[in-house]
């Protein structure tokens, strides 16, 4: 057994390797992980299906052609070399990810700042998490998350604001609903939607998008006006209050104002402020909701404000919380990942430069001196020809940048894309000269800091495939071939002891980010390292709560209080485009789907995009449910079922950011949505883009399963979409045309030597059905309905790509879709043990009406407990009339 770390969200829970045979690996939750204790959500449950090798990239490439590694090599560091000898050090650029290693993001910052001198290194993290990061350097000095999960079990109010946690951070959620059992917890959901975890707090306060400011300034008024300051602890800890007071008087801050401009209730507004002054132990849980905004930082500033003014920091159950979205955003801000800071959280002041030159070796004049370019504006630079060479590592900004075709269109045109990847076929890579295979999860060797700063490490469970390497080694390697001396690292421990180093080095107390005695680590301690929450101390043991002693990293050691004036989105809705724009996830998958797409049970409760639009807007609009409609922006468009549900505000929309032009290339978010950015952070205002919609005016449409993905056919205008499922693909797809089109969609089937094609054809309906079946297994089944006509089940035909043979009694119903007398369980509602809503209907409707022994009985909720919230919403719509409600179950 292996002790690892999870690679999905920034909770970075612990989990336990039990390798099989060949690439198998049964995943448990770590009991001994502080993060998690054991528990896992559905997608870390289901890590040991993405493991496979199919799709992989196992073997470098130049131009399509297989090469070896020194070739591969030595045309990236030629490239960058001559770019940089032509047209100077900013003409190159690196593009990392949250999803590599610590080790990794320091060695390729090392490169670029150190050795190239420029700082054109940035991070996807800049998409998530950056307007936290300036947010903590303004407040408290340094980019420092105050508190731990253990104040989430301690704390008695716990605000939610653009945080989906019970989609997004499950095994957080469940460690909170037990608090909120124990110690009596009051929930309060900002967001516009009506989330998961909406639904289960006490009180949703549904804003208008883009008004977070507004609120939270009226918050810091309302304590003001009311006496429920901290005065002692504002003249002894922070500076600025006066500045504050100042700004906060100049507007109208009454309930019934603020209320107005966020368009809620005022009685609403009353209680979130009348809870919050009253509650000494309050933790604000801030994440995407609150950071994508062209006022992200404003909006992590007035959260901030609210908890120095009241001093609801430092101690216990109490403090505003930035929640991370990947494994190692953590990580790559402390290495120095970022545009925006030079290394171990020094600065691109003539101290900072001092300390990361002298620790280098290098003359500190020679480092940069100023921010480099950040996401959004370096992509525009490989555009428009200021950046000539550009080194992509571990993510897939073709499809998770805002104004996403733009950014294929600076790939298209830049004269040299290097690409690091585990997958052979992503929306990025394809515009690769260079490809560099790296290793993947279960085969990396490493460390990652989750959003407690909790350092955990990766461990492997599998050698490494192919010609795979690992990302830091790959970066070493280039750099060696540049010339760059330093970088001659033989293990990943050599990495982690010099960045170690680097924080402690010359720190004297000065900087919070300490890793001082693991700096020492011997390789047998660093393959042995235990969970560490970082400062470190001398003993070695880590920090789980800052600020206890009310010093932040600022000179005079005062937080600083920051005024920030309320603003609308940086685009308004209009008679064009009337409606706002949100993207965010869905409750089972991860990012572009590069990892949890490989996994079936993870596609089943989401299997496709869909635009959510409440019922009232569709009716004026014209759009109904299921339908397929179209969503423009002044930036792209996308067409996808429109999913009809007053759980959106009217005169919002939403679309998940999952799906690339792999799965769904008529359904990918990002090219939809806003580029326009905060001006400090640089991270997107992907939460509101001005948008329309309309019925796409779909003919027909029909469905092809067949063992491996099919590709459109030549010449047909469809909506296409396919979903993984066990043992095949699942095709969806939907024209516009007439018979012509339908006629070529069926003679599109290409079938092998004696196969065996059964055929339903109806005149009257235009509907066809076609199975193939070869050598008595099942190849193909296509199915084609006129207008809104019937199309038969899915679920039991996938299940025949897995029979040895099609027997006599299931060819007769193959294209009828299911088998008389079998019960279809329905859409899934638990990832985890597959369990559809329809069996989960029957349970409640005999009368099992509270979550705890419908888990027991269904084995629905019981593993991750992510779906906890959709069963409780079925347990209210199909309770039966003299079944009693369950004293404090969710409603």
């Amino acid at each position: 057994m292996t002790r690892s770390t999870c690679p999905y969200c920034g909770v970075g829970c612990g989990v336990s390797l039990t390798p099989g045979a060949g690439r198998q690996v049964t995943v448990a939750g770590d009991p001994d992980h502080p993060a998690n204790a054991g528990r896992l959500c559905s997608k870390g449950s289901a890590l040991g299906s993405t493991v496979g090798l199919e799709g992989r990239l196992l073997h470098p490439e130049i131009g399509g052609r297989p090469v070896a590694w020194a070739e591969a090599v030595g045309a990236v560091a030629k490239a960058f070399s001559q770019s940089i000898a032509e047209h100077g050090p900013d003409s190159v650029a690196f593009y990392v990810s949250g999803q590599i290693l610590t080790e990794d993001y320091y060695a390729a910052n090392k490169l670029m700042k150190a050795f190239i001198g420029s700082a054109n290194i940035d991070t996807n993290s800049r998409l998530c998490m950056a307007s936290a990061v300036a947010a903590h350097k303004k407040a408290f000095g340094a980019d420092l998350v105050p508190c731990s999960y253990e104040d989430l079990e301690e704390t008695d109010l716990v605000v939610f604001t653009g945080h989906n946690a019970a989609w997004t951070h499950p095994v957080l959620t469940r460690r909170l609903e037990a608090a909120k059992a124990a110690r009596d917890q009051f929930w309060i959901c900002l967001d516009p939607r009506r989330t998961d975890t909406a639904e289960i707090s006490d009180l949703h306060l549904a804003l208008k998008p883009q008004t977070d400011v507004r609120l939270w300034n009226g918050l810091a008024a309302w304590l003001i006006n009311h006496g429920a300051v901290d005065k002692k602890f504002i003249a002894a800890h922070t500076n600025g209050y006066q500045d504050l007071a100042a700004l906060l008087a100049k507007d109208d801050q009454s309930t019934a104002s603020v209320a107005l401009d966020c368009d809620l209730k005022r009685a609403d507004v009353e209680t979130f402020y009348r809870r919050f002054a009253a509650t000494e132990r309050v933790v604000t849980l801030f994440s995407q909701g609150a950071n994508q905004s062209a006022q992200g930082v404003n909006k992590g500033l007035a959260i901030i404000n609210a908890h120095l003014i009241t001093g609801r920091i430092g101690k216990p159950g109490a403090a505003p919380f930035s929640i991370t979205g990947q494994p190692n955003a953590m990580g790559g801000r402390e290495a120095g990942g970022m545009a925006t800071t030079l290394a171990a959280h020094l600065d691109f002041d003539a101290a900072g430069r001092g300390v990361a030159g002298r620790f280098w070796g290098v003359n500190p004049d020679a480092l940069p001196t100023g921010p480099g370019l950040k996401a959004v504006d370096m992509f525009e630079a490989v555009r428009d020809g200021r950046i000539k060479a550009i080194w992509i590592m571990a993510t897939n900004p073709v499809v998770s940048l805002p104004d996403a075709n733009r950014v294929a269109e600076a790939l298209e045109a830049c004269p040299f894309v290097a690409v690091s990847d585990v997958m052979a076929d992503t929306d990025t890579l394809a515009y690769a000269h260079v490809k560099l295979p790296a290793l993947a999860w279960g085969e990396k060797d490493g460390t990652v800091t989750n959003s407690e700063r909790c350092i955990s490490r990766q461990r492997p469970v599998f050698a490494p495939p192919g010609a795979a390497r690992a990302d830091w080694r790959i970066v070493a390697d280039v750099a060696l071939a540049m010339g760059a001396p330093g970088f001659e690292w033989q293990a990943p421990a050599d990495v982690f002891r010099e960045y170690a180093a680097l924080t402690t080095f010359e720190n004297g107390g000065t900087r919070f980010l300490d890793l001082g005695p693991m700096a020492d680590l011997s390789d047998d301690a660093y393959e042995a390292l235990e969970p560490t929450h970082w400062p470190v101390r001398p003993d070695g043991s880590g920090t789980r709560r800052l600020f206890e002693d009310f010093r932040f990293q600022t000179p005079d050691g005062k937080a600083r209080l920051n005024p920030v004036a309320a603003a609308g989105p940086a685009r308004a809705v209009n008679p064009i485009f009337p409606f706002s724009l949100n993207t965010g996830r869905v409750r089972d998958h991860w990012h572009t789907l590069t990892r949890t797409g490989l996994a079936p049970e993870l596609c089943r409760h989401a299997p496709e995009p869909t635009i959510d639009m409440h019922p009232e807007d569709a009716a004026a609009f014209g759009v109904k449910d299921g339908r397929l409609a179209r969503l423009e922006t002044p930036f792209g468009e996308a067409v996808a079922p429109a999913r009809l549900t007053d759980a959106q505000r009217r005169g919002d929309l939403f679309i998940p950011m999952h799906w690339t032009a792999a799965y769904a290339p008529s359904g990918r978010a990002n090219p939809l949505t806003n580029p326009d950015t905060d001006p400090t952070s640089g991270q997107p205002e992907f939460k509101h883009t001005p948008a329309r919609i309309e019925p796409y005016g779909e003919t027909w449409r029909g469905f092809l399963i067949s063992p491996d993905a099919a590709k459109t056919p030549k010449g047909l205008d469809l909506v296409w979409r396919r979903t993984p499922q066990t043992g095949c693909q699942l095709h969806e797809f939907a024209g516009r045309g007439g018979p012509d089109e339908r006629l070529r969609m069926l003679r599109s089937i290409n079938l092998e030597r004696d196969a065996e094609v059964l055929t339903l054809d109806d005149q009257r309906t235009g509907a066809s059905r076609r199975a193939v079946i070869v050598d008595g297994k099942l190849k193909l089944v296509l199915a084609i309905a006129v207008g809104q006509g019937a199309l038969p089940p899915r679920h039991w035909l996938v299940e025949r790509f897995g029979d040895a043979v099609i027997d006599e009694k299931t060819r007769a119903v193959l294209l009828a879709g299911r088998m008389p007398g079998l019960a279809d369980n329905g859409p899934v509602a638990c990832a985890c043990a597959n369990i559809g809503e329809k069996t989960i209907k029957t349970a409640i409707e005999a009368g099992t009406c509270d979550l705890d022994t419908l888990g027991a009985q269904t084995k629905a909720g019981i593993t991750c407990g992510s779906c906890r919230p959709e069963l409780a919403r079925m347990i209210a719509q199909y309770r039966p009339a003299a079944a009693p409600e369950k004293q404090g179950e969710p409603a």
